[in-house]
């Protein structure tokens, strides 16, 4: 997906998962943010179900040659959610395929720490923030080698970040500001000098 987490079960994302269009997207700083969505004003809405909680995970691309009112549901200034089949059938019947919805953000809820799946070699790393609590979203990070300052990581696509620099061999901390909140983490010791790309690596510290 766009947002790039992978296997969203193995990552803590679950199957209540949904693509956001662009105008929601905001160019992938949502991802990992989360809704409370529920159906309204339509006969294939469940009616003994108030909401579902859905977490954003990938991009639902504009289809210009459709309207936005008839195909191009994702077009934008359109927001639009388009939400995986378990989420959806909490909320409406699978057939309807469309329904009008009522959405708010609310705060991710997680019961671990942050993760850090890596990629790159040891003088380019990316790295993707997964399992974020609170705001769910990630606007800054930093990364610290052993024998480095704190290095300012650039956005790279969805919820990775990269940092050209020389980091081979020494164990890594991360810096990391929500973008919703503002509020900033610091997660020590992430991982071992002997860290490299393809491994992911866990934390005890969370926004909530």
């Amino acid at each position: 997906g766009a947002c790039g987490y992978g296997n969203l079960f193995v990552n803590g994302y679950g199957t209540d998962t949904a693509a956001l269009s662009s105008t929601l997207f905001n160019n992938g700083y949502a991802c990992g943010t989360c809704y409370q969505i529920k159906c309204v004003q339509s006969s294939a809405c469940n009616t003994n179900v108030p909401y579902t909680t859905v977490t954003a995970t990938n991009l639902c691309p504009p289809n210009w040659s459709e309207s936005s009112d008839n195909g191009g549901w994702c077009n934008p200034p359109r927001s639009h959610f388009d939400m995986s089949k378990p989420a959806f059938i909490k909320i409406a019947q699978w057939k309807a395929g469309i329904v009008p919805i009522q959405y708010r953000r609310v705060p991710c809820a997680k019961s671990e720490g942050l993760r850090f799946s890596f990629q790159g070699n040891g003088y380019w790393l990316l790295v993707y923030v997964m399992n974020v609590g609170g705001g769910g979203d990630i606007a800054n990070m930093w990364v610290k080698g052993s024998k480095t300052g704190w290095i300012s990581m650039s956005h790279n696509w969805g919820a990775s970040y990269q940092a050209f620099a020389t980091l081979s061999g020494q164990t890594l901390s991360f810096k990391v500001t929500s973008y919703t909140t503002k509020e900033t983490i610091i997660a020590l010791n992430v991982a071992p000098s002997n860290w490299g790309p393809g491994l992911t690596y866990s934390t005890k510290v969370n926004f909530h």
